[in-house]
C-alpha cells in the first residue's frame, strides 16, 4: 500500500498590502513545489514569516512570533522555518535575528524572492546531509523580478504591483532603504496581467494597482507615459472590473490625476491621501514636500469634482517637535477634510532614518494621548453617506 506523504505550508504576514501580495508570490513558489496551504501552524511543513519594519510595532509582534516557533522546531526539527520581508532587508536586523533564533533555516530581504525556491532546495539538501546550516542572504540590487507564480488569496481583490520602491526619503520612513530607489514595471506586462487575470473571471471583481507611491509611476522609465495614461489604458481593457490603487503621494497628486478619476466610470471613486500632519513644521521636518494649503486646495479640487469621493489618510502624531499647537492644527484638518477613514499611528523611530536622531523626542505618554484623541476625533468627524 502507497502511503502518499502531502507537505504544508503556512505564512504569517505583518504589514502593507505590498506585503500581503508579495506573501501571495511566495504562496505560488510554495505550491509550484508541492506544498498545500494549512490552517494551522502547527501543522505547517514549512513556515514563513513575512515581515514588516515601517513601524516599531510590527516589528515587535514579528519577533515575538518568531520566538514562540522554537517549541514547534524543538518538536520536529525537520521544519522548516523562513523569515523574510522588509525588517530581514535591513542586514543588522537579520543578523539579530540569526543570532538570537539560531532554529530559523532562512533569512532573506525584500529583494531575494526570486531565491526563495532555491533557499528551499539548498535546506532540504542540508536537513538530508544533518547539517543545519543557517541561509541568510540580503541582496543590495534594485531588480524587477517578473513571472514569479501567484496563489492569490484576497478573494474578490487583485493587487497588481505597477511599481517598487520609493525616491521621497521621508525623514521618519524606512522604505526607501528596505524597497530602493523607484522601478516601474514595463506598462505592457501590467496590461498583460490584467487581461490575464480577467479572462480567469467569470464575474465582477476588483483590481487594485501597488506602489509606495503610484503617482511616480513611469517617470523612470518612460519620457511621455506615466500613471494617468496607464490608467485610461487599463480603463480600455474589456471586462466586468473596477479599479483602485494605493498609495498616492500628496504632492504627486495632479489636475490630470483627479481628472482621470472623475471620469472613468471603472475608477472607484475612493483616495487614500496620507497627511501625516496637519503643521507646516512638521511637514518639513518630515521632508513632505508639500503645504497644507496644497493639500486643501487638491482635497477641494477632488469634492468640487467627485462630490461622493471616499477620502482617508495617514496620521504621525508624537513627530519630534511636535508641540500641542502643531497637533491642534492636525486635528483642524481633520475636522475641515471629515475624512471617511483615518489611519493614526505614533511616531516609532526607525534605525537608519533622518528623524531617528532628531532632537525634541516625544515622550511615549503624550503620543498615546494623541493618537487616541485622533481615533476619537475620527468617529466624530467620519463623513456618513
Amino acid at each position: 500500500m502507497c502511503i502518499i506523504k502531502f507537505m504544508y505550508y503556512y505564512i504569517t504576514t505583518f504589514g502593507c498590502q505590498m506585503n500581503v501580495h508579495e506573501s501571495e508570490k511566495l504562496a505560488g513558489i510554495l505550491e509550484n513545489l508541492g506544498y498545500i496551504l494549512c490552517e494551522k501552524i502547527e501543522d505547517a511543513d514549512i513556515i514563513v514569516f513575512n515581515t514588516c519594519a515601517i513601524r516599531e510595532g510590527a516589528q515587535d509582534r514579528a519577533i515575538g512570533n518568531i520566538g514562540a516557533l522554537k517549541k514547534l522546531k524543538k518538536e520536529n526539527p525537520n521544519k522548516i522555518v523562513a523569515v523574510c520581508g522588509c525588517m530581514t532587508q535591513q542586514k543588522n536586523i537579520a543578523e539579530k535575528i540569526k543570532q538570537t533564533f539560531p532554529f530559523i533555516d532562512i533569512i532573506f530581504g525584500t529583494k531575494n524572492f526570486d531565491k526563495f525556491e532555491t533557499f528551499i532546495k539548498q535546506i532540504k539538501e542540508n536537513k538530508d546531509k544533518k547539517n543545519n546550516n543557517i541561509i541568510k542572504e540580503i541582496s543590495d540590487e534594485d531588480k524587477i523580478i517578473e513571472s514569479l507564480p501567484i496563489a492569490r488569496s484576497s478573494g474578490n481583490n487583485f493587487w497588481v504591483n505597477i511599481i517598487y520602491g520609493c525616491n521621497n526619503f521621508c525623514s521618519y520612513c524606512i522604505v526607501p532603504y528596505v524597497r530602493g530607489r523607484e522601478r516601474s514595471r514595463d506598462k505592457e506586462l501590467i496590461l498583460k496581467e490584467i487581461k490575464n487575470i480577467l479572462k480567469k473571471s467569470n464575474h465582477k471583481i476588483r483590481i487594485t494597482l501597488l506602489g509606495q507611491n503610484v503617482n511616480s509611476y513611469g517617470k523612470d522609465k518612460y519620457k511621455n507615459y506615466g500613471f494617468v495614461e496607464l490608467l485610461n489604458d487599463i480603463c480600455e481593457i474589456d471586462g466586468d472590473f473596477e479599479l483602485t490603487f494605493m498609495t498616492s503621494h500628496p504632492k504627486d497628486i495632479t489636475d490630470e490625476l483627479i481628472h482621470t478619476i472623475a471620469s472613468q466610470e471603472k475608477i472607484i471613486k475612493e483616495l487614500h491621501l496620507p497627511i501625516q500632519s496637519g503643521s507646516n513644521k512638521i511637514l518639513k521636518l518630515m521632508n513632505r514636500n508639500y503645504t497644507i494649503e496644497d493639500y486643501l486646495d487638491k482635497v477641494n479640487k477632488l469634492k468640487t469634482l467627485i462630490p461622493k469621493i471616499r477620502l482617508s489618510t495617514d496620521i504621525i502624531v508624537g513627530f519630534p517637535g511636535e508641540t500641542e499647537e502643531d497637533f491642534n492644527q492636525t486635528c483642524n484638518i481633520v475636522k475641515k477634510v471629515k475624512y471617511d477613514n483615518i489611519f493614526a499611528f505614533m511616531y516609532s523611530p526607525r534605525e537608519g532614518t533622518v528623524a531617528e536622531k532628531m532632537e525634541n523626542q516625544i515622550p511615549l505618554k503624550i503620543k498615546n494621548q494623541r493618537v487616541n484623541y485622533i481615533l476619537k476625533l475620527k468617529n466624530e468627524t467620519k463623513n456618513i453617506d
